[in-house]
């Protein structure tokens, strides 16, 4: 077997998730401050969608990640530092007439007014994704294909590709993820961004939303119920709502709410798609709504307590373990920096539980 026809191959294989989106290579300053002020910057990566692949892998599933890249050293870090956390990049496509877009940020919580972010993907190779650019076997060869909003904001093309994923059919395949992930200024010069983002989530089968951006996007208010009954096509539809929790509301189930975690906070990023990886997890493992909800929360807990997006994820065991106290206990429970780096027998659980 030639070298193309084996990564062809390995490109088909099925895996657990396939995330489809663009990944950027990311500057973070080595101090806080102004981006005027600041002197250097350390190289990470960022996406979205790259980010719930490299959780997932991190938490022993197999995941391939499926975009394209320049044809430049971006473009090779970020298929090599993708591909370290075990995903697939097999199907990543090389273009030698755009560049890997890449983006800058200000050490500041991106809630506050300080929180800077300047973005250089226009133009970018990810862009030119269309239907028939990508591998579709090697996207819909899994058992689901997550998607978020920000990848049809892009370009038309993109969101031609996109739209063709969340179209309902019988032979679609894998079920279809989508987290919503609504970015107001990608959109201000590619037309209605929430209405096209509520025609693509009705047509996926789970999607992530937070109650804010319900109410930034669609003008939906009073709560998780009045986002289901404006979402009401997805079997799956989680609401997260903030430091509070999240909601859950399951086709032919009876809606379940969890508290989120008490997390002793070290950086804002990279939570909700942490957040969006656990309850994945969770669903490949067919548990029930609640454990989704809580393995969302302690992944996101996870991303929370290290400073860039991606943290080591918690050893299943221990998750499950943490994931299985009671309300009461669950409700104690306050997380740290290093909290995942260890595994603590059965008898030793009730001494991560302290009072906040």
């Amino acid at each position: 077997m030639t070298g193309q026809a084996a990564a062809r191959a390995a490109a088909q294989a099925v895996v657990d998730v396939v995330a489809l989106g663009e990944s950027m290579v990311t500057f973070l300053p080595a101090r806080p401050g102004r981006l005027a002020d600041v002197p250097s910057f350390d190289r990470g990566i960022g996406g979205a969608e790259s980010n719930v692949a490299c959780a997932l892998a991190a938490a022993g599933h197999t995941t391939r990640w499926v975009s394209r890249v320049g044809a430049d050293g971006f473009g090779d870090h970020l298929v090599e530092a993708i591909g370290r956390y075990g995903v697939d990049t097999s199907a990543v496509g090389r273009d030698p007439h755009r560049p890997t877009g890449i983006y800058f940020r200000t050490a500041d919580d991106r809630d506050t007014d300080a929180h800077e972010v300047v973005y250089y993907r226009a133009g970018s190779a990810a862009s030119a994704m269309a239907p028939g650019s990508v591998d579709e076997d090697a996207l819909t060869a899994a058992r689901i294909l997550h998607l978020s909003g920000i990848t049809p904001a892009l370009s038309a093309d993109c969101l031609a590709l996109v739209r063709r994923l969340c179209t309902r059919r019988a032979d679609r395949g894998p079920l279809v993820s989508f987290d919503v992930n609504h970015r107001p200024g990608l959109w201000k010069d590619a037309g209605d961004g929430p209405g096209v983002l509520l025609d693509l989530a009705r047509g996926a089968d789970l999607v992530f939303v937070g109650e804010d951006e319900a109410a930034a996007a669609w003008g939906v208010t009073g709560g998780p119920a009045a986002v289901r009954a404006a979402l009401p096509e997805p079997a799956t539809l989680v609401v997260k709502q903030g430091s509070r929790g999240a909601t859950v509301f399951r086709h032919g189930e009876d809606p379940v709410f969890r508290a989120a975690l008490h997390v002793d906070v070290v950086a804002p990023v990279g939570a909700g798609d942490a957040f969006a990886a656990g309850f994945l997890s969770a669903t490949l493992r067919d548990l029930p709504a609640d454990r989704c909800l809580r393995h969302g929360h302690l992944m996101a807990a996870a991303a929370l307590t290290v400073p860039g997006d991606l943290a080591t994820p918690p050893a299943r065991t221990h998750a499950d373990r943490l994931a299985g106290l009671d309300d009461a206990a669950w409700g104690t429970l306050r997380l740290g920096p290093g909290w995942t780096d260890r595994v603590p027998a059965d008898n030793e659980v009730e001494e991560e539980v302290r009072t906040p």
